[in-house]
Formats: structure tokens, sequence, C-alpha cells
């Protein structure tokens, strides 16, 4: 009698365990499908926010195919410049080499794309790169990038304060031959913003780390001298 009841006993204990087992396992695999759907979701999240950014920007008229800046020339040496309005360095590039580029583009010798970056808005108690950047961005979509990005060089502001107002920058535009009202619509509504994200964004991902950087066909140029740019032209055209 007392031998079956301690049979009894020892096949309840693993009757109890075996049940305590599948119990544990349960809670494992409730554990793993629920880490799982949260995996899932951030990876369905992520590739809709990143699509949503990669498609949610207009590029200005005369944009390259990545819509990362704006094209100038289509000579066979193409020429990037990263630049920020806001950048005193880049003011100097543009006045010093600014010149040699629009005759290198004019005798059909370079394709230069003008990556107009907003590194330095926390320079600005407005967001002054943003807005500069996207108001370049405006007077590209009416022809007009280049002699409207050499007039925001020739009217800098310091580092550290508000910088042009918007009426500003339009009044900027209309002096270099753009329609103001559709100018100052495109500005206001912030048309060219997300581009502006954009170009920065992308320019961050190729290692751009600083400006103004200049690439002639993808290598940097240490020079950037008028006699550098052109030399590192004419290297490149061989």
């Amino acid at each position: 009698m007392s031998s079956r009841k301690g049979q009894k006993g020892a096949a309840r204990v693993v009757r109890e365990q075996l049940a305590r087992e599948q119990r544990r396992r349960r809670t494992i695999w409730v554990s793993v499908a629920a880490v799982a759907v949260l995996v899932i979701a951030g990876l369905v999240g992520w590739s809709v926010y990143t699509s949503q950014r990669s498609d949610d920007f207009t590029p200005p008229t005369g944009s390259n195919e990545a819509g990362t800046g704006v094209v100038a020339g289509s000579g066979p040496v193409t020429v990037d410049v990263y630049a920020d309005f806001l950048c005193p360095a880049c003011k100097q590039f543009e006045q010093a080499a600014g010149p040699t580029l629009d005759q290198l583009i004019s005798d059909g010798g370079v394709r230069v794309v003008y990556h107009p970056v907003a590194y330095l808005d926390r320079f600005s108690t407005t967001g002054y790169s943003t807005r500069s950047s996207a108001a370049s961005g405006c007077a590209a979509e009416g022809g007009r990038y280049r002699p409207y990005a050499k007039a925001l060089f020739e009217r800098q502001p310091p580092e550290g304060g508000a910088g042009l107002s918007d009426d500003e920058l339009v009044d900027i535009a209309a002096a270099t031959g753009i329609d103001r009202d559709g100018f100052a619509s495109c500005l206001r509504e912030g048309t060219f913003k997300p581009w502006t994200e954009h170009v920065t964004e992308e320019a961050s991902k190729a290692g751009i780390t600083g400006t103004p950087t200049i690439l002639v066909d993808g290598r940097p140029v240490a020079d950037r001298s008028p006699e550098g740019i052109r030399a590192a032209v004419e290297a490149a055209g061989r």
C-alpha cells in the first residue's frame, strides 16, 4: 500500500514538473514572439520613415539626379562645392575662386554641383543656414541660383545672430532679377526646406565634415585658391 502511495506521489511530482516545464516553455515562446513582433514593427516603421524621408522633398529646377545640389555647366570634369551661406571661409572661397569656377563653366571645362548645406544653424538664433539654403532653392527654381548665392555671400551676416530676415532674403532675390512675389511665396511656404535637409544629410553621409569642401571628380582639393582649382581640374581632365 505504502509502495503504491509512493509511486503515485512520485508520478504527481513528475507531472507537476512537466507542467511547470510546459508553462516555462510557453512563457519563453510568448516572450520571443513578442520581441519578434516588436522588431518587425520597428523595421517596418523605420522603412516607412526612411522612405518618407527620401521621397518627401522636391529638388529645385537644375538639380543633379540625386537631388543633392544645383548644377552649372556640362563639362567633362565634375566639381562639387559644399558650402554654408553662414560660413565665413565659404564667403572667402566664393570671392577668391568663384570667378574661376564661372570661367571654367563658361569655357565648357567643368560641371559644377553646388551643395548648399546647413551645417551652421547652431550659430544662428533663427536657423539661418537652413533658411538661406532653402532660399537658394527658390532662386534655383527661378534659374538664378548663382547670382543669388553670390549675393548671399556678399550680404553674409555674422555668426551668432539672427541672420538676414525673410524680407531681406526676398529683397536680395528681387535685386538679382527674380520675381519677388513668386520667390516670397516659395520662401515663406518653406518649399525647399525638406530639400535643404536632404542636401545636408547626404553631404554628412558622404563624409563632408566641414565647409567649404571642394571635390574634383570625387577627390578633395586641398589648395582651394584659383590656381589650385585650375590645377586640379586640369589634372582630372588628362
